[in-house]
């Protein structure tokens, strides 16, 4: 049984918190429709093919880091509102999807899209820069260890920002890189198939890049505050950030 962890999410400072500029230009769709069937790998870029060749080994982290992938669920779940439409944009093999009740997700990925499917997850294949739903359609999107895998964070962010309704909630979980995990992970990054094409960014950096593409009333918890392999339980949650090498960060539309 996962154990409840009582308290309210840190609200940021207003400085962190001004009215964003004028929209980013959103992006073509490009990823072409069967770019990820086997024939067509090429046309995948690294940052994806590495999901579709590994999505087994990918998925089987959870399992051999039980506590961790626990851990995280908790934080974001704190800022996840209850009984809402919401969409995770980089679904991958649904682990977050899943047992926080969201039922579709946009995953460029086929091979981890059918891993997501058979947890019950609607997969529509697509890329986060350019998702393909009408305007205002969902009260909430979740982004969670995606936004160091994008093109183009900008585009991502204002096509979440358009596919919310008024006052729906975007929220992103990611390392921190001025964390001790995200600093490990970068300094080893080349040995690692996953990270090796990602790019890093810290909390403050998302909530830039949020606060410009429209976003507000940021709220951000925090967790893993050690070293993976030593986490022998589920971690607490605390609000804010700059001590978990885990963040959550919330804004509104």
């Amino acid at each position: 049984m996962k154990r409840c962890l009582q308290f309210s999410a840190q609200v940021l400072p207003e400085k962190e918190q001004e009215k964003a500029p004028a929209a980013v230009k959103r992006l073509p769709a490009i990823l072409p429709k069967d770019a990820a069937d086997s024939k067509n790998m090429e046309l995948i870029s690294p940052k994806i093919r590495v999901f579709e060749k590994y999505a087994g080994r990918y998925d089987k982290w959870y399992e051999k880091n039980k506590y961790v992938y626990e851990s995280e669920i908790e934080a974001v779940r704190k800022l996840i509102p209850k009984n809402k439409k919401g969409i995770e944009i980089g679904v991958g093999t649904g682990r977050f999807a899943a047992p926080l009740g969201i039922k579709t997700g946009i995953e460029p990925s086929n091979s981890m899209g059918k891993i997501a499917e058979k947890r019950g997850i609607e997969v529509i294949k697509g890329i986060g820069e350019s998702i393909s739903f009408e305007s205002s359609k969902f009260d909430f999107a979740l982004m969670v260890t995606t936004v160091c895998f994008l093109n183009d964070v900008e585009a991502a962010f204002m096509d979440a920002w358009r596919i919310l309704k008024p006052g729906g909630l975007f929220i992103v979980g990611l390392i921190d890189k001025e964390s001790a995990l995200g600093k490990y992970y970068w300094k080893n990054r080349a040995r690692n198939p996953f990270y090796r094409n990602a790019v890093f960014y810290s909390a403050a950096e998302i909530i830039g890049f949020m606060n410009k593409t429209g976003f507000k009333n940021f709220k951000a918890v925090q967790t893993i505050f050690k070293k993976p392999r030593e986490i022998k339980s589920i971690e607490s949650v605390k609000p804010g950030y700059g001590e978990g090498s885990f963040v959550v960060i919330r804004g509104e539309k």
